[in-house]
């Protein structure tokens, strides 16, 4: 079964529709999804990780909702992914949109 993403927050740092939340510590949950996309993202980076913790998000109220993720792959080595919950043939799945190699800790999601 599927993680949900979470909702986005209903604050007012979505300054419009489609607008991304503040950065917000990682959770269990931003840690399953992670670890549900870590296998697509060793495909697409041609590496295995060892280390793959989550360390913090941002959610964007788009349908269907996306995160950002800033993923701690070791060492001083970060990468970001950008995920989606889609709905195929009645199921939902999380996916990989993108990745984003070669990030520091000090680097702003976006």
């Amino acid at each position: 079964m599927a993680t949900k993403l979470p909702k986005a927050p209903e604050r007012p740092e979505f300054s419009m529709p489609g607008g991304q939340s503040k950065v917000m510590a990682a959770t269990k949950e931003i840690q399953k999804i992670c670890d549900q996309v870590k296998g697509q993202v060793e495909v697409k980076t041609k590496k295995k990780y060892v280390k793959f913790t989550a360390v913090n998000y941002t959610s964007q109220s788009t349908n269907p909702p996306k995160l950002r993720i800033k993923v701690h792959t070791g060492g001083e080595h970060y990468i970001h992914l950008m995920v989606s919950q889609t709905l195929r043939n009645g199921k939902e799945e999380i996916e990989l949109l993108g990745q984003q190699e070669n990030r520091t800790k000090d680097d702003i999601l976006v």
